[in-house]
């Protein structure tokens, strides 16, 4: 699921098996709603939404999103009950939701806790939020980006939302009791991903984390980019095959009442 940047919806769903299992441990931590109004911020192309709409049961399901080219791909899971529209996740707001779900989503935006505030504003008395970030800013895939950033950039370099956004599990914990989630359930978690070389690592983070470097270069300096960026973390994993990538996320859920 997106929500900013240059995206490649056929990029990034090259690795769509490997994504779409945090979706899934994500929906599995909501409680059934009868009738539910569902928003998905950070939809994508839509097919997760149209799928959490099903799960759920739900009454009608609005999609988020604020890249064009996702959304362009929407209206294969569009219906009566299922819609989607643009809109920015940092200033979204929201009344009477039961079911606010931000997959994949949120660690493009900052300042979590005003953002946080808003979605929990949003919700009906009894509401559920449930969220799912990236929390691996220490993995070489980041680490060699922002060295390099700095290198063809300077103070200028786009940074790494994932480092300057993200939050501690714990903070998480804390937030969700300070805006009034009677209930949570906050866990760190890591999944492994079995790839086929460790080359396929730079495909993956392509689709994602180096979308805000295609959105400030020509695209002959981005491919210049990936070229030197494959380079240096190929030096760094070594360039072979079976790799296991170790991604860690952070899942939370709370509701209100």
């Amino acid at each position: 699921m997106t929500t900013a940047g240059q995206w490649d919806p056929t990029q990034y769903n090259r690795f769509a098996a490997e994504r779409e299992q945090p979706f899934h441990d994500l929906v599995a931590l909501l409680e059934p709603v009868t009738g539910a109004e569902v928003v998905d911020l950070g939809c994508g192309d839509g097919r997760l939404t149209a799928l959490l709409h099903q799960r759920l049961s739900a009454r009608h399901t609005v999609g988020i999103d604020s890249s064009p080219e996702m959304l362009a791909r929407t209206t294969a899971h569009a219906g009566p009950d299922v819609e989607f529209e643009a809109g920015d996740l940092s200033e979204w707001r929201g009344v009477n939701v039961d079911v606010v779900l931000a997959n994949a989503s949120l660690h493009w935006v900052p300042d979590h806790e005003a953002v946080l505030r808003r979605y929990r504003d949003a919700l009906a008395p009894d509401g559920q939020l449930a969220v799912q970030v990236p929390a691996n800013p220490d993995h070489p895939s980041h680490e060699v980006s922002r060295i390099l950033a700095e290198e063809w950039f300077g103070a200028d370099a786009p940074r790494d939302p994932v480092a300057d956004h993200v939050l501690r599990p714990e903070t998480y914990a804390e937030l969700l009791a300070t805006l009034g989630f009677a209930r949570q359930h906050v866990r760190l978690q890591v999944y492994g991903h079995r790839l086929a070389r460790t080359s396929d690592v730079v495909e993956w983070v392509k689709g994602t984390s180096l979308t805000r470097f295609a959105r400030v270069l020509p695209p002959e300096d981005y491919d210049r980019f990936v070229a030197e960026y494959r380079r240096r973390l190929m030096d760094v994993l070594g360039d072979r095959e079976d790799y296991f990538y170790a991604f860690k996320r952070i899942l939370f859920w709370g509701r209100l009442g």
